[in-house]
């Protein structure tokens, strides 16, 4: 006995995918997701049931606010029940933090969200959107049994799937536009379609779904650099209503020792403003304590990132605020995996 086709709803937010060329005039406009079967043939191929909804107004990646971020959960929430999994089409510059967002605003998730999008418009020769798309469309309509393989949000680009709060972008030119430096490929697409199952995440099947949508983006980020002033991290610490403030840091998360420094981030912590570390390397993670130039951070009470993206970093931070969570619990929440997004 055969199980019944997967219902797959399709949402295009905006983004170079959802657009094709005039080719009287060279100029782009935005596709009608409506005809996307007869555009796209091969779709039809797919053994799964595709609905689309698009937004009113497409929004340019570079647009992209965590207002946007709460219509897209919304959404999901509305057909949740009625669909078996969801594939987003999204601008690419963005994509990775609203991608991680909707990881952190979607509890319980047991349906596959998968983000895509491309480098070229759809109508192009040499596009590489009908491969994303198709590919993203198929790996949400997996099943294993009666239920969904994949249960996590997902960032599908260039033949690998990704968890989508590991991922970041690293060309604007290249069709392989994505990377995941600290944990491994969910999926390949080559020959064969490829699942490693051991890096899927495993969520309760017996909760229910729980969407958050208050967001708190009272929050900044310092990237540090050799130089850097004490006016500038003063001028940022002191902000009107700032709550919390990611430090790229070097290497394995070193800072400079400078005594000005170090009273700078006490002081902040003292006033309840929430210090994370992160990286600024591409991958590897912050070792607190490891290097004397990364102790005294660890002494005061600096919240460690871990080898977290600051994408993922900057949306957690959102979502953390947005619940309240008392002083006390968050570091130790912070610290902790909640979607899979640190080692």
């Amino acid at each position: 006995m055969s199980l019944p086709k997967a219902n797959i709803l399709l949402i295009y937010t905006g983004g170079t995918i959802g657009m094709i060329k005039d080719f009287k005039t060279g100029t782009l406009r935005a596709f009608d997701f409506k005809t996307l079967l007869e555009k796209i043939p091969e779709l039809q191929m797919l053994d799964c049931n595709i609905d689309t909804v698009s937004f009113k107004n497409p929004i340019d990646s570079s647009n992209m606010e965590p207002k946007y971020w709460v219509q897209i959960a919304e959404l999901i929430e509305k057909k949740y029940k009625e669909f078996d999994g969801f594939v987003i089409l999204h601008g690419s510059d963005t994509m990775s933090y609203t991608a991680s967002a909707l990881s952190f605003m979607l509890e319980n998730l047991t349906k596959p969200i998968i983000f895509t999008g491309s480098q070229l418009p759809i109508g192009d020769l040499r596009t590489d959107a009908k491969e994303n798309l198709i590919t993203s469309i198929q790996l949400a309509s997996l099943k294993d049994k009666d239920e969904s393989l994949i249960k996590e949000v997902c960032l599908y680009f260039e033949y690998k799937l990704y968890r989508a709060n590991r991922t970041t972008k690293i060309n604007a030119e290249h069709f392989q536009a994505f990377a995941s430096f600290n944990y491994p490929d969910l999926a390949e697409s080559g020959v064969h379609l490829k699942i490693n199952r051991e890096y899927l995440f495993k969520p309760k099947l017996n909760e229910p779904l729980k969407v958050y949508k208050n967001l708190d983006n009272n929050i900044a980020l310092i990237k540090l650099f050799p130089g850097i002033s004490e006016t500038m991290i003063t001028g940022i610490l002191d902000s009107q209503n700032i709550k919390a403030v990611i430090i790229e840091t070097f290497g394995a998360g070193n800072c400079t020792t400078e005594k000005w420094f170090i009273n700078l981030l006490k002081k902040a912590i003292s006033k309840g403003i929430h210090i994370i570390n992160i990286t600024q390397c591409s991958g590897g993670s912050v070792m607190m304590g490891h290097y004397e130039t990364s102790n005294q951070l660890k002494n005061i009470g600096v919240i460690s990132g871990k080898d977290i993206t600051t994408e993922a970093a900057i949306s957690k931070l959102m979502f953390m605020l947005g619940r309240e969570i008392p002083d006390k619990l968050f570091k130790i929440t912070f610290e902790s995996a909640l979607r899979g997004e640190m080692s």
